[in-house]
């Protein structure tokens, strides 16, 4: 499988995993507090910063009815109208300029996930490099075939979504012209808990639709990313706040900067860890064989004694033959004197 580049990285099985943080709301309507930010994501080592491009206006009708607010018990965001919700969300677009200019001064991708055409049409004037789909507009077929005529990748999260749903997504977006698109597994709660993330999808998914494949992970915590890694996701999408304390509509599950900065050095060391299939000692394993136990004479002997189970033992280092050999050798006459410390080798039969 080729791999993408995505803003002039390379992602892929051969590269360390490509680290997304997702500032979404977190920046409580606050430019300053959002470029704070993007300087913090781009010292803890995240690849990319997200933000997203909408208004409550192009995302619902401004309804009291019940359909138009949140009735999940268990929901952050109980009781909130979705217009209210968003309106306190979204990312003024007279922002968005300034957060990607910081983004590439700081040597990180600045990109967006477009809830609707008139976003798309917003990014492309400020020719972002690739496009995030969120898991609630992945079955906007209209939406996907907007994005797949720029011909830049897409990055699609899958949260809810079948099986048959994903095909149809993908099948919209190829047929419309992207050749680069990537998965994200994602479970759409918020926060999730790792007991419903289920990424054993993850190489699944790559088999099934034949790309890759990352994790958009809600949980708290870096575990669940850093098991993601060994299972085959090349992109991890967190979402990212300067400090869970401060609120905001997304910051009860979002990382901190010292996490962040952990996510991106265990992902790297889980990555790292791959490798390939092989048995034997490595390279680096070469200098501790000699640590390993063998067969040793302890105690002086002479030509014509026995060796016994009180002058042959198995111990460190690992100078004598092989342990295996320890039953054969017992009851066998040496040929000549031996001095306590000696590695047993076959000379001395």
């Amino acid at each position: 499988m080729k791999a993408i580049k995505l803003g002039g990285i390379e992602v892929g099985s051969n590269n360390p995993p490509f680290i997304i943080a997702e500032m979404s709301g977190n920046h409580n309507q606050s430019l300053e507090r959002a470029l704070e930010i993007v300087e913090m994501a781009a010292k803890a080592g995240a690849n990319a910063l997200k933000i997203q491009t909408y208004t409550a206006d192009t995302m619902t009708l401004n309804e009291a009815k019940d359909d138009f607010v949140i009735q999940d018990s268990k929901s952050i965001w109980k009781n909130k109208s979705l217009y209210k919700l968003y309106q306190e969300a979204h990312t003024p677009w007279e922002w968005h300029q300034p957060i990607f200019e910081r983004c590439k001064q700081l040597g990180m991708v600045g990109f967006s996930s477009p809830f609707d055409e008139t976003a798309v049409d917003f990014l492309e004037s400020l020719n972002v490099p690739f496009y995030k789909i969120a898991s609630f507009e992945c079955t906007d077929l209209p939406l996907i075939r907007k994005v797949a005529k720029t011909k830049k990748p897409m990055i699609i999260s899958t949260g809810m979504c079948s099986a048959a749903e994903i095909e149809e997504t993908v099948n919209t977006a190829k047929e419309a012209g992207c050749k680069d698109i990537i998965l994200l597994k994602c479970t759409s709660t918020y926060p999730a808990s790792p007991e419903n993330t289920n990424i054993r999808t993850i190489p699944h998914m790559k088999d099934l639709f034949q790309c890759e494949v990352g994790l958009s992970d809600h949980t708290m915590g870096n575990g669940v990313a850093v098991a993601s890694v060994a299972l085959g996701a090349t992109i991890i999408e967190k979402h990212f706040t300067l400090s869970r304390k401060d609120g905001g509509v997304d910051a009860s599950f979002s990382l901190e900067p010292h996490e962040l900065q952990a996510l991106v050095t265990e992902t790297k060391r889980a990555w790292q860890s791959l490798g390939s299939i092989g048995y034997g000692s490595t390279k680096a394993e070469k200098p501790s064989e000699k640590y390993r136990r063998s067969l040793y004479v302890t105690q002086d002997m002479k030509a014509g004694e026995i060796l016994t189970k009180e002058n042959l033992r198995v111990i460190r280092p690992g100078y004598g033959l092989p342990p295996k050999y320890y039953d054969i050798l017992l009851g066998k006459k040496i040929v000549h004197d031996v001095g306590k410390g000696t590695p047993v080798s076959w000379d001395i039969f």
